[in-house]
């Protein structure tokens, strides 16, 4: 996640998570469970996790990106993902959400580099 990797304690993916971050802030498009994750994430699992409020600060940033709510049919053809994929339900989810945004690409860590999902292909930036 470029979001959680970003404020991570210093390693090399840092700054091109930060990059990528500005090169794409026009044309990223980020679900509301990625924000929620996101918010957990860096609130619980860093070496000295975020206060709440500046948690609150960056979730608040990052919904100037445009967010695509998670709907119940999305739900439902993540399950499907899901098992059809061999991969978790929350990544199917987030994959479906990028597919009804009609996005080409998603930046992940969390899945195989060069895997396609319909017309989605996963792409580690820090490969």
């Amino acid at each position: 996640m470029c979001w959680f990797i970003c404020l991570t304690p210093i390693r090399p993916a840092n700054a091109r998570a930060r990059e990528l971050l500005n090169e794409c802030a026009e044309i990223a498009v980020l679900s509301t469970q990625v924000l929620a994750e996101f918010y957990a994430a860096v609130t619980r699992k860093l070496g000295k996790p975020l206060p709440a409020g500046e948690a609150r600060a960056a979730v608040e940033s990052l919904c100037e990106l445009e967010v695509r709510p998670v709907h119940m049919n999305l739900v439902k053809s993540a399950t499907r993902r899901s098992q059809d994929s061999q991969i978790s339900y929350w990544d199917a989810l987030i994959v479906e959400t990028a597919i009804e945004a009609d996005a080409s690409a998603l930046l992940t860590e969390d899945l195989q580099h060069g895997q396609q999902f319909d017309r989605l292909r996963v792409i580690n930036p820090f490969r």
